[in-house]
């Protein structure tokens, strides 16, 4: 704590003669002050007040306030509101969290109002913006070695937030799909996707479900179909020889990816899933035993709970190349490449945020595995745990500038096979020419 103490006091030093030397004039808009925009809502504007144990020599002055602005989405806003209180209480800065009415305004509005000076030091979001955002300049690179707590870091959530050697995110959550049945209809936890076939076709024989295995099929659903996917040996990027996605290596129409698109084009034609299945269905479907067995995340389980249904949650079956890999989906705190204290937001990430107390309560209200291995060896809640057990191989979804081409692509072949409209060799092929077009035209 001693260390962290002086670190944190070092930096605001360096932070207060920064500001007395080159802040602005009192008759300026402070420097550290970011105006809220129409879409958010200031939750927490800090500002402690101490007994003085003297008279003070002179009035404190406009440059000497300190702060630090936080960019949030209504479910984070209210978490960090607190966090930032303790840390105003610590080390007299001032933490203001401003909530955005969406997840997506975080990223469309630092566009505009970074570069204007009016945006926010840190923001919060998940690493599929990294692509976007570092390609258009609005994200600071931090310690790549995090303070010296690296270590102490899930490798692959660090790995989501790194581009070109460069770290620009300190994760602090996980997230991935998992294998969820309904223990009544399937006690044990498939091995295989040929086995989920048989299970499948067994229960629709007795008359027992609808369709033993649910996916969301129209539209297509690439994320929840990427365990398949890779179980076949599939995937849309290759990786290069230091395990990032390689943009020039398509691989939607190699033979895994093949092999992958004709196991859902025979389960559709077996009849063992429906066309046009969208997200609601599949959990309504599930939650009213019409369906024994989905892929889905942790965001579902108070769904799923409420349903009464009696589950289990496992790893992701495997196919012919090993076992599936889930997307993971990781949280994390990046910094603004506008931030008026760049030095001072790294600081607060690596020295008061990335302790196992604060992670851990960022875990107890957003559920989510943490990426912080100190906190993730405290949770003990078995689904979070399975959810976490099978994200242990998960790799991060690719966060290319031209990703929501890819997406499209990836998800119109999903769609084309499940409505049977189109072959799936055919599909997967054509599917790999657009996502190579959108990667020639987008990098």
């Amino acid at each position: 704590m001693k260390k962290r103490v002086f670190t944190l006091v070092a930096c605001l030093v360096v932070s207060g003669l920064v500001l007395t030397a080159c802040g602005p004039k009192p008759a300026e808009a402070p420097a550290l002050t970011a105006v809220p925009t129409e879409a958010s809502t200031t939750i927490l504007a800090a500002d402690p007040t101490e007994e003085p144990t003297e008279e003070p020599t002179q009035e404190p002055t406009e440059e000497s306030v300190v702060t630090l602005t936080i960019w949030a989405d209504d479910t984070r806003a209210p978490i960090l509101s607190r966090i930032g209180q303790e840390f105003t209480a610590q080390y007299g800065v001032n933490v203001v969290v401003e909530m955005q009415s969406e997840l997506g305004d975080i990223r469309d509005q630092l566009r505009t109002a970074g570069p204007a000076g009016e945006g926010p030091d840190i923001i919060v979001g998940p690493n599929d913006w990294l692509g976007q955002l570092v390609s258009n300049g609005l994200l600071a690179s931090i310690d790549l070695d995090l303070s010296g707590k690296k270590d102490q870091f899930l490798e692959a959530a660090l790995q989501a937030f790194t581009a070109e050697g460069k770290l620009y995110g300190m994760p602090y959550a996980t997230e991935n799909v998992a294998f969820v049945r309904n223990t009544d209809f399937v006690p044990e936890a498939p091995e295989t996707w040929d086995e989920v076939r048989e299970i499948a076709a067994q229960l629709e024989g007795e008359g027992k479900v609808q369709q033993g295995y649910v996916i969301q099929s129209g539209p297509g659903d690439t994320y929840h179909f990427f365990p398949i996917l890779t179980a076949f040996g599939g995937s849309i990027f290759g990786l290069d020889a230091e395990g990032n996605y390689n943009p020039d290596d398509v691989r939607l129409d190699s033979a895994g990816s093949l092999a992958a698109a004709e196991w859902l084009d025979t389960m559709v034609k077996e009849g063992h899933l429906q066309a046009s299945v969208d997200w609601d269905t599949m959990h309504a479907m599930f939650g009213n035993r019409q369906a024994a067995m989905f892929i889905t995340g942790p965001w579902s389980l108070s769904q799923i709970k409420e349903s009464g249904v009696p589950y289990a949650i496992s790893n992701l079956p495997a196919g012919p190349a090993g076992a599936g890999q889930p997307f993971l989906g990781v949280q994390a705190f990046m910094v603004s490449a506008f931030s008026h204290d760049i030095v001072l937001a790294q600081t607060f990430l690596t020295e008061f945020v990335a302790t196992k107390e604060v992670i851990l309560e960022l875990y107890q209200d957003g559920q989510r595995p943490p990426a912080f291995l100190p906190a993730l060896e405290e949770v003990t809640d078995p689904d979070m745990v399975a959810f976490g057990e099978a994200g242990r191989n998960g790799i991060p979804m690719p966060s290319f500038a031209a990703m929501s081409n890819v997406w499209s692509a990836c998800n119109d072949a999903l769609t084309l096979i499940s409505n049977q409209q189109a072959q799936p060799v055919e599909t997967f092929t054509n599917a790999a020419t657009q996502v190579r077009t959108a990667m020639t035209v987008g990098q």
